[in-house]
């Protein structure tokens, strides 16, 4: 096999065409392979494994920088730089992570995972590259549904005003995770593409770009004399490459959105393991039912999304759902202003996102919709521990980020009820911004509707009255509290449990009752130690004589993680909370 004698772009150059053909073939076999084991973005890189030879056999990496705007694309670059282990031997399938990483190699420059970037970052090189006096060629790989994002145009921006070497690559499959939203640089792009590269209208060369059009993008000699044509350019130039999502893996050609990214796969039937399985009732459902019947009952409801409506519409509730539904791209500063805009207007905005990606909209959240108290509803998704746990997707600041935010409400329901009242509550309310954590972890239910009025702000829910002891359970760990609580009962002490609820805010009156009989306070979150919402507890009782725990997370990138031994390293099981307030109690 070549592949297993391919460790860096000196080693691609070495093949005749005919081995660089039996190259992609066996770097496709590879991929797919992993994909139905170990799953991870199987579209995206299924769709470039031509382009990826062709960039290796073409540009002298690392020398000459290829930098890729979300790195989900990445895994046959990671084959062709020396980690093709990771691809051939499963013993060795987490050796590397999904994106790139220069942990891993100096053929990686950055470790990324949010999307429109590779332009900006390249812009930072080809500015040090010229005044350092250097030479090598910059290379920026983007795909078209990262063109959504604001970043993307300051840097298609920024890179042509250097006017010298740069190569920006277009990866365009007219999808991005679900299908490009219509109209702006959408249609500009499939105006090209419909004209073959000839429309008059052409954005990139009003930018001031040399503008080069590929229509087969998966044609790997095409691509290696498009790719010599501008190698050791002096000015910038574009070239707009249309591929196929998915390309070589018929199911994955079908169905571009299903197909984007997900566990592994049964390449007889074309089928996530496991799919067919039934499931039980989720949150996601639970949202999806809920948001698809309110904005059906109430024309001013509109659900935005930010490139990821698959998080609380599938096709057909989109399709039904009609104007009352937008996907503004991968945009989610666009989504955040926008909501912020239709609240004031009088509309009812629903902006679902998930809180790895809602970090990149901190300026709007605190600037355009908390400023002006515009009361948008943020569905925030995956938060916390149990989140997605690779570094450059974790989902670990959100409390911190959103809860010192003036004006906004930030919710942390703990069941199917909670959730259900408060997210109805949170729509229909029309005095603040209100952003509700979504429960990352298996669906708990009541079985009795929650009639909690949730404008009567900070109101905690004591969940057990005791004495001596106070375990507050943030979200996704009150469960956790109460394992804590059942094993201090074992020694004889009766903790109260406390549902926080509301992470904006402290139940003062509560913090002051619980003075009278507990003398220590106990607090559990899956964020960020510093600067979370035990922390603010702490503040508030600093003067008593209660002593407070608190227990987080470190603040750190944890990179693929597993959760339950992430959380045991930093105090968060049972026996170590009961264990610690029994030392803090004696």
């Amino acid at each position: 096999m070549l592949l297993e004698y391919i460790h860096s772009s000196k080693d691609v150059k070495q093949l005749t065409n005919d081995q660089l053909h039996t190259l992609v073939d066996e770097a496709r076999a590879a991929l797919l392979q992993k994909l139905s084991v170990h799953g991870g973005h199987n579209g995206p890189n299924l769709g470039v494994v031509e382009m990826t030879v062709a960039l290796h056999a073409v540009f002298d990496s690392p020398t000459d920088k290829i930098i890729y705007d979300v790195s989900h694309q990445s895994y046959v670059h990671k084959m062709l730089t020396g980690r093709a282990q990771a691809f051939l031997d499963p013993a060795h399938y987490d050796d590397v992570s999904g994106y790139t990483n220069p942990k891993e190699s100096d053929d990686d420059f950055f470790s990324i995972g949010h999307t429109s970037t590779s332009l900006a970052l390249a812009s930072g090189f080809i500015k040090a590259r010229d005044v350092l006096g250097n030479h090598e060629n910059i290379v920026a790989v983007i795909g078209d549904g990262s063109l959504s994002g604001g970043l993307a145009y300051e840097g298609l921006n920024n890179v042509v005003t250097e006017n010298s070497n740069a190569i920006v690559i277009v990866n365009d499959n007219d999808q991005s995770i679900a299908k490009n939203p219509t109209g702006g640089i959408y249609t500009a792009l499939r105006k090209l593409r419909e004209s073959n590269g000839q429309a008059e209208d052409n954005f990139f060369t009003a930018l001031g770009y040399e503008y080069h059009y590929l229509a087969d993008g998966n044609d790997l000699d095409q691509l290696i004399a498009l790719f010599k044509s501008v190698k050791d350019t002096d000015h910038p130039v574009l070239l707009h490459v249309q591929t196929e999502k998915g390309h070589g893996f018929a199911p994955a050609e079908a169905n571009h959105e299903k197909f984007h990214a997900g566990g592994p796969i049964d390449l007889k039937t074309g089928d996530y393991k496991g799919a067919g399985q039934p499931a039980g009732e989720t949150y996601d459902a639970v949202l999806s039912d809920l948001v698809f019947n309110k904005l059906k009952q109430d024309r001013s409801v509109i659900a935005l999304s930010s490139g990821t409506p698959m998080i609380i519409f599938n096709q057909e509730q989109r399709q039904a759902a009609g104007a009352q539904f937008m996907d503004v791209g991968i945009a989610e500063e666009q989504a955040t202003t926008m909501s912020a805009a239709l609240a004031k207007y009088g509309a009812k905005p629903v902006y679902p996102v998930y809180a790895t990606f809602l970090q990149r909209a901190y300026d709007e959240l605190s600037h355009d919709v908390a400023l002006n108290n515009d009361p948008a509803t943020l569905l925030v998704y995956l938060a916390g521990a149990y989140g997605m746990n690779d570094e450059s997707h974790l989902g670990l600041y959100d409390i911190p980020f959103l809860s010192h935010i003036p004006n906004f409400v930030y919710l942390a329901p703990t069941n199917k009820e909670e959730l259900v009242a408060m997210t109805n509550w949170a729509i229909d309310q029309p005095d603040h911004p209100v952003a509700i954590r979504v429960p990352a972890v298996a669906l708990e239910t009541t079985g009795q509707a929650d009639t909690t009025d949730y404008g009567d702000l900070n109101k905690n829910q004591v969940v057990h009255q005791g004495s001596k002891v106070a375990i507050f359970g943030v979200g996704n760990l009150l469960g956790l509290a109460k394992q804590a609580a059942a094993k201090l009962a074992e020694e004889g002490v009766d903790a109260t449990v406390i549902n926080p609820r509301y992470l904006t805010g402290l139940d003062t009156e509560l913090l002051d009752q619980l003075q009278a009989d507990h003398q220590v306070v106990v607090t559990l979150e899956d964020g960020i130690l510093e600067g979370g919402y035990g922390q603010t507890i702490a503040s508030y009782l600093g003067d008593s004589a209660v002593r407070v725990q608190n227990y987080g997370l470190q603040k750190a990138y944890p990179d693929r993680y597993d959760v339950n031994e992430l959380l045991a390293q930093n105090g968060l099981t049972a026996d170590n909370i009961a264990q610690q307030a029994l030392k803090a109690l004696n």
